[in-house]
């Protein structure tokens, strides 16, 4: 087969199919080209499962919790770890198969499967197939990262992926790396019953947060049960003969820890290595992530870039978005720019962390004057309703401007009550505008315009 189409967009993850629909609608004859499975990392292996596996992750601990809330169970619950796993895959297939459905009955739109590699700007192999189109988009995400460990290769590490696929319950799980992804691994194993350790080889977890909000999250870790080493240096791996070995160079703690299993969450990589992007002289930067200007095209004309493979955000909803911003430019005339978004995200732990903007530390650096409103979850009223008091809230505003800079809320729906702060900065309200709004009682938000109406200078 050689076929011409108006627009090919190489993943159908979190931008692509949405992006073919767009395309599609405004009458553009699009190919979408998928390798693996549509949803990208989203649906099969990040958000979807995960998300599902913490929801029976919470129930367990909250029925473990139950007396202290005044109901009293006569037995501690019974996990069942091949139904949660079980459960979660079928939310996921659930998720896929309605995309797939979706995109089989859309005109003007052809899903072909297949590896796509290019042979030119372009043109486009697709096994013994050829084709071609004016405008061409990438999409093809990020997979674990696998660092170069002494001895990683005696034993048979998981990743965020491979972990799905266990059919037991690890009785020790190691967990390389201190950031989200292995944060929500850690709390959510240690609530089905594995025994958890997390290696960090920072002298702290989430590290892109500000040093409270870090040692919060340990707090909470610690508290369950899971053992935190961090400052690790020259982690190592071998093989006892009954399960993998990780050594590990720390001020504290034994320097070998025997485990069953181990995780390996150091961070993603960027699936465009075997894309051919040379024979289209498409520029990487130095971590193989593809470069892109502010409106998400490429340095060569006719390719863009969207999601996690053009290191501008690793978020379904960063990915999301950037096919908003690119379909705007192309079919609506308009003038979007990546750059103009609030960034944000969230660590799902329990309870979560909203993140908003700059942290304090990164305002600081960049050379604000800064004032913090801050306040601990002891001191909000729903928090501690809920019994569940762990966290802060906290807004970072500059000083001469009152602009807002950002924000966390590390608590009870956190991730939820974030989006106050990021509509707000969205807006372009100042800080006096969210202090002035009024906010539902008892919530957790109610207390963001509090916070904002007791600022203090750093």
């Amino acid at each position: 087969m050689d076929r011409h189409f108006d627009a090919v967009i190489i993943g159908a993850g979190q931008a692509g199919p949405p992006l073919a629909a767009r395309l599609a609608g405004a009458g553009f004859e699009v190919a979408l080209v998928e390798r693996a499975q549509v949803g990208g990392t989203c649906v099969n292996t990040g958000c979807t499962p995960t998300k599902a596996m913490v929801a029976s992750a919470k129930i367990a601990h909250s029925v473990r919790q139950a007396s202290e809330h005044g109901i009293h169970v006569s037995r501690a619950p019974i996990v069942d770890f091949p139904f949660i796993l079980g459960r979660a895959r079928t939310i996921s297939a659930n998720s896929r198969n309605g995309l797939e459905t979706w995109l089989g009955g859309m005109d003007k739109l052809t899903l072909l499967r297949g590896h796509a590699r290019f042979e030119g700007p372009q043109r486009l192999r697709i096994g013994d197939d050829m084709i071609s189109a004016e405008r061409i988009f990438l999409n093809v995400g990020a997979r674990a990262s696998i660092p170069d460990l002494p001895g990683l290769d005696e034993i048979e590490p998981l990743t965020n992926s491979s972990i799905l696929t266990l059919d037991t319950l690890p009785e020790h799980l190691v967990i390389i790396g201190g950031s989200y992804i292995g944060l929500e691994f850690a709390q959510m194993f240690r609530r089905f019953g594995s025994r958890v350790t997390i290696i960090e080889k920072g002298d702290r977890l989430a590290k892109h947060e500000d040093a409270e909000v870090s040692d919060c999250i340990r707090d909470i870790l610690e508290l369950e049960g899971i053992t935190i080493r961090t400052s690790a240096e020259c982690v190592r791996f071998s093989s006892n003969g009954h399960g993998p070995v990780v050594s590990v160079n720390c001020s504290e703690g034994e320097p070998d820890i025997s485990c069953s299993h181990v995780l390996l969450a150091v961070g993603r990589t960027p699936n465009t290595g075997d894309l051919g992007l040379d024979h289209a002289g498409v520029a990487l930067d130095e971590h193989g992530y593809v470069s892109v200007n502010d409106r998400l095209e490429t340095n060569v004309p006719g390719v863009w870039a969207l999601g996690d493979c053009n290191g501008r955000g690793a978020f379904t909803h960063t990915s999301y978005n950037d096919h908003e911003v690119v379909a705007g430019n192309l079919l609506e005339g308009e003038d979007r720019k990546i750059s103009e978004r609030v960034s944000t995200y969230a660590l799902y732990i329990d309870p979560p962390l909203g993140r908003a903007g700059l942290s304090e530390a990164d305002a600081i650096a960049k050379g604000h004057k800064v004032l913090v409103g801050k306040r601990p979850m002891t001191r909000v009223s729903r928090a501690v309703e809920k019994g569940e008091i762990q966290g802060l809230m906290k807004v970072v505003v500059d000083a001469d401007s009152r602009a807002i800079l950002g924000g966390a809320i590390l608590g009870p729906g956190g991730d939820e009550a974030i989006h106050t702060i990021v509509d707000m900065m969205q807006m372009g309200a100042s800080i006096d505008a969210l202090q002035r709004t009024m906010h539902i009682h008892p919530t957790v938000a109610e207390l963001v315009p509090t916070i904002a109406g007791a600022l203090e200078e750093v």
